[in-house]
């Protein structure tokens, strides 16, 4: 339903913490600073312990928190907030390591604004230790099945043009609402199996498969402050390398398409899980444990796949 508010579109904020302390307070006033009016902001905060919480309420009124008593990770988190929001047309998930330029919202809904086709889209994503270097651009699968940032570590200057992406990131991603619910499977848009990391992957697939465009505006701007370096994988927590290894299969299990383009993919995709699994063992048995949650989980993303499909079938006998 649209709730558009004398002919303009409404937006909301959602952001969620987790000892966030060091970040949210730039991000927030960022968020005071977007020149386009927005309808609320909402905070979930994941059971922080250092200090985020006090960070939080010196913003008052301007803000809505929801406190939860333990950590409810990213995907369940962000389902809290976006509910929360409702009913704007648009919701901006943002991570509190995202400092926003004041036009990031106007830019970004002018272009929504033309095309209800566009469910998604992100700005210009950029380093906070090097503004002349891409961060994100959005999301690219690449024939492997793996997903990582566009663009990240090239230069600015070679992505000023917008362009159609496969979709968005979820550290500064902004949502048509219509979507969220077109695409949310049993009342969860981001889906709380994969707690976090890979879950705006999900959404960006699931989006695609239900024909929902996502774009990328480079004239909407940001700096990303991630919270590790890139470098080598020794820098990412064992708990992030975790769950980003067990969703991969999560995702590939929801939504890769059958078809005859399995034959070729398939030997590919053994191929490099087995030099993976190779690495894991000599490198990083810690993520062996990853198997049995894999193995408990699989049934219900099984159903999830046969819902999505369905739907998607539904959709293009309509179209």
């Amino acid at each position: 339903m649209e709730s558009h508010v004398n002919g303009a579109p409404t937006v909301s904020v959602c952001i969620v913490t987790y000892n966030s302390v060091r970040e949210i307070g730039d991000c927030l006033q960022a968020v005071r600073r977007q020149s386009f009016p927005l309808a609320s902001v909402v905070v979930v905060d994941n059971a922080s312990t250092d200090g985020t919480r006090d960070a939080l309420t010196r913003f008052g009124d301007e803000i809505r928190i929801i406190l939860n008593e333990r950590n409810n990770g990213f995907a369940g988190g962000q389902n809290q907030a976006i509910a929360a929001s409702a009913p704007s047309d648009y919701v901006l998930v943002l991570n509190p390591d995202v400092s926003l330029d004041p036009d990031y919202v106007a830019e970004i809904v002018a272009i929504m604004e033309r095309d209800p086709r566009i469910g998604s889209a992100t700005g210009m994503l950029v380093r906070a230790d090097r503004p002349e270097i891409m961060d994100s651009a959005g999301l690219t699968l690449r024939p492997d099945r793996n997903a990582v940032d566009l663009a990240a570590g090239e230069p600015v200057a070679d992505w000023t043009s917008p362009r159609e992406i496969f979709g968005v990131s979820g550290a500064a991603a902004m949502y048509r609402r219509a979507m969220i619910e077109d695409v949310s499977d049993n009342g969860q848009f981001f889906d709380e199996d994969f707690f976090a990391y890979k879950e705006d992957v999900d959404v960006a697939w699931r989006a695609r498969h239900l024909g929902w465009r996502a774009v990328y505006v480079p004239s909407a701007r940001a700096v990303h402050r991630r919270g590790w370096k890139p470098g080598g994988r020794r820098s990412v927590p064992l708990f992030v390398r975790r769950h980003s290894f067990q969703n991969r299969f999560f995702l590939l299990i929801k939504n890769e398409p059958a078809g005859p383009h399995l034959f070729l993919l398939i030997p590919r995709l053994l191929f490099v899980e087995a030099a993976k699994l190779g690495y894991i063992l000599l490198r990083e048995p810690g993520l062996l444990a990853c198997w049995p949650h894999i193995a408990r989980k699989l049934p219900a993303m099984l159903a999830k796949r046969r819902r999505l499909f369905r739907r998607k079938k539904s959709k293009d006998v309509k179209n």
